[in-house]
């Protein structure tokens, strides 16, 4: 059965800069704006099943708290009274957070994740936990796809994307350890951003894999992505990934204007025959509408490696996490994780090492690479969603830039086979996300 399309979800058509403006002017408050996003909610779930908990009176009760705040004169976050969905494998002492699996169901953690301290410090109202696939991995959720119920939203951020895209929330977090935020952006067409590994920090996440684990974000429009994205960054001494230096605006960059105009690159990769008709037919046309702005050049051989790389480190962490866990003897443990378990445990030690050195040479290569390029474009996704029963898609274009650790931003340019949205993807230099965010303005002012 198709749902209604995202665009007609009853929604204001307002992004986040502007309900702040408006809050900030008296013509609106925190309260009535939730109101609103809470009806969206009980209207429309029952078709997307987006959410794992949506708690109505502890929402309302944030933003009460957050209205009192700004009629007393005290001091405002930068999305203060904003509605925020969190992926329910991010620690939340006011929810719980069971990390897609009946093994964890009631667990309620004692303390806060880092991003939600942040969300809380920036006047955020956490209005619920968004599903995910099983321990953010392959196993499909409960949710479905808002353009077309018949279709699957992605994985593992799969609530957080449906519920950006259905207009139930206009924010939400997510993560990736291997396509899971730019994936099911493009799924669900909507704008969802990775930064560079280290500037959110991972404490009271769910962590499947130590090196590769990496928050992200999505909003329906690129400057609410920023908005989002610098309200989470700063360093952290317990998340050993985060440097201790500062960190880009996105924001900044946003608003910036290029100073010459950017150069991009297409890289012609090992996985292109995967790519659907419909989407490499939109990205030859894309390519042409770019022109002079954009080289080509056949990927490095290299890059098969990284990808064999990755899949090495994924599973060698994913596999000790498991263990960790407690959870592969368990009977609610799905066929779909126990299966992973068969391929995995049979990675050596030497295997791991050698894969963590290809990693490290990629990044040095990666500083190199970006002298001459503000940005490769890409795709995020080789196809529109799949079809609910085959599963969460295919995570083939986000593999290489999650392993290098570089910033990722899904952008929904495009329309493939039953009007569904596939996403383009901008990738850039490593903690120069608001250079990133810079190119991907002009881009969009461009084409």
């Amino acid at each position: 059965m198709a749902a209604n399309q995202p665009d007609d979800a009853n929604r204001s058509g307002l992004s986040v800069c502007q309900y702040l403006e408006l809050m900030d002017q008296g013509s609106i408050d925190s309260e009535s704006l939730v109101q609103g996003y809470l009806g969206i909610i009980d209207e429309s779930d029952t078709r997307i099943k987006a959410w794992a908990t949506v708690d109505h009176d502890f929402a309302l009760e944030q933003a009460k708290n957050r209205d009192d705040l700004r009629k007393r004169g005290k001091p405002t976050g930068s999305l203060h009274g904003i509605p925020v969905g969190v992926k329910d494998i991010i620690d939340t002492s006011d929810l719980p957070t069971e990390l897609g699996s009946a093994f964890f169901q009631g667990r309620q953690p004692q303390s806060d994740a880092a991003v939600i301290e942040r969300l809380k410090e920036e006047g955020a109202v956490i209005m619920g936990k968004t599903q995910t696939t099983e321990l953010a991995y392959m196993h499909p959720s409960v949710t479905r796809n808002p353009w077309n119920t018949d279709y699957s939203p992605g994985g593992s951020s799969s609530g957080s994307a449906s519920a950006v895209a259905m207009g139930q929330v206009p924010l939400a977090l997510g993560s990736q350890t291997h396509g899971s935020v730019i994936r099911p952006a493009s799924h669900c067409g909507v704008y969802g951003f990775k930064p560079s590994r280290g500037m959110i920090s991972r404490r009271g996440v769910l962590q499947t894999s130590y090196h590769l684990d990496q928050m992200g974000t999505f909003a329906t429009s690129l400057e609410d992505l920023a908005l989002l994205t610098d309200a989470l960054t700063g360093y952290d001494a317990s998340d050993p990934m985060c440097p201790l230096r500062p960190r880009p605006n996105c924001s900044e960059g946003f608003q910036s204007e290029v100073p010459i105009e950017p150069s991009l690159l297409w890289f012609d990769l090992p996985y292109a025959s995967r790519y659907s008709p419909e989407l490499a037919e939109g990205c030859e046309e894309l390519i042409a509408e770019i022109g002079v702005h954009i080289e080509r050049i056949e990927a490095p051989l290299s890059f098969a490696g990284l990808i064999e790389s990755h899949r090495i480190i994924y599973g060698y962490e994913l596999h000790r996490s498991l263990l960790d866990l407690g959870i592969l003897e368990s009977s609610v443990a799905s066929t779909t994780l126990k299966r992973a378990v068969g391929l995995i445990n049979a990675i050596t030690e030497n295997q791991y090492n050698d894969a963590l050195e290809a990693m490290h040479a990629a990044d040095d290569w990666f500083v190199r690479f970006f002298h001459d390029y503000d940005a490769i474009l890409t795709p995020s996704a080789p196809d529109i969603a799949p079809r609910f029963e085959k599963g969460t898609g295919d995570p083939c274009c986000s593999t290489i830039w999650t392993l290098a650790g570089l910033p990722c931003l899904s952008i929904p340019l495009l329309v493939g086979r039953d009007d569904m949205p596939i996403g383009i993807q901008l990738v850039g230099a490593k903690e120069q996300d608001d250079r990133l965010f810079r190119t991907a303005r002009w881009l969009l002012e461009y084409l």
